[in-house]
């Protein structure tokens, strides 16, 4: 049986996140493992704002991530679960990717919206297929609908 010691949660506190962290919450606790929680600031999203607004939109940015890990954590946490946190800035993918190996992740857990047809031939490069494109550990992707 395969057993994980770290696993690893991505959110981007979307709605539809829950079900997402109830997943890898209980990942962790069935395995006795702690949880990483990671959110990524999109760099993307403020650089291509305005010089004037992308202080304020790195502040929501950054709320947005409390918020998102304040909600994996105290679900973490109800679970018995060990737990850390973390927020980051960067690119997305290439972030999750550097974490993933920075802790030893044994299993990442991310959402990806149930995406068909145009939709999702327009999101091919979403960052969930990139991070499953090139993870070197196992990646359970949860279908947020």
């Amino acid at each position: 049986m395969v057993r994980y010691d770290t696993v690893l949660l991505t959110t981007d506190g979307s709605k539809g996140s829950r079900e997402t962290i109830d997943h890898a919450v209980s990942l962790a606790r069935d395995n006795d493992a702690t949880l990483h929680v990671l959110y990524v600031v999109d760099r993307r999203r403020y650089l291509a704002a305005d010089k004037d607004t992308q202080d304020d939109v790195i502040q929501s940015l950054e709320e947005e991530g409390e918020l998102a890990l304040d909600d994996a954590s105290v679900a973490a946490e109800e679970a018995g679960v060990d737990v850390v946190t973390e927020m980051r800035d960067g690119i997305p993918h290439k972030t999750i990717l550097d974490y993933t190996e920075e802790v030893d992740a044994d299993v990442v857990t991310m959402g990806t919206h149930g995406r068909t047809g145009r939709d999702r031939v327009a999101n091919l490069g979403s960052v969930t297929e990139r991070v499953v494109k090139s993870s070197e550990v196992p990646v359970l992707v949860v279908r947020i609908d």
